[in-house]
């Protein structure tokens, strides 16, 4: 058995994904990332647990950060273990780190993350974005986009 399989019985490698962030956003660019981590959370991802619902990516001093990310503790690392919202460094050239940067000093821009996974060779990686945020009525046209979707599904399935 792979390392990517060994993931929750996943064999796409995925951890964890921010489903949320294309209904709150318009992404217009993405970036894969490494991440900088501990053992005991590498311990934690590979049991399927991470939550970066609620996580943004920072440019500071020349440096991308993983803020506001939570791993839960892994049991078996008792009092070596990390903490779970502390921020964590991503990976990224210096040319990236630049265009991402001049992206989101304009106005409205964030990085938001996209999905965590680990890649064909057991590497955790994150997905960024670059994204504007969508107002109440671009949220409504993408929930009657998806209520749509989902009746032609239905229609099609029937006949």
């Amino acid at each position: 058995m792979s390392k990517k399989d060994q993931i929750k019985g996943r064999n796409d490698g995925l951890v964890a994904a921010n489903r949320r962030s294309r209904f709150d956003y318009h992404v217009e660019d993405t970036l894969e990332t490494g991440i900088v981590l501990e053992g005991s959370e590498v311990k934690s991802l590979r049991n399927g647990k991470a939550n970066i619902a609620e996580a943004y990516a920072a440019v500071e001093n020349g440096e991308l950060w993983l803020v506001n990310a939570d791993f839960p503790p892994y049991e078996g690392a008792n009092q070596f273990n990390h903490e779970p919202k502390r921020r964590r460094k991503l990976l990224a050239s210096k040319r990236e780190l630049a265009r991402l940067a001049q992206s989101v000093d304009r106005a409205g821009r964030t990085i938001v993350p996209l999905k965590l996974y680990f890649n064909d060779r057991g590497i955790a990686k994150l997905l960024i974005g670059v994204a504007t945020g969508k107002k109440a009525p671009d949220k409504r046209e993408t929930a009657k986009k998806r209520d749509w979707q989902r009746q032609k599904a239905r229609i099609l399935k029937e006949n």
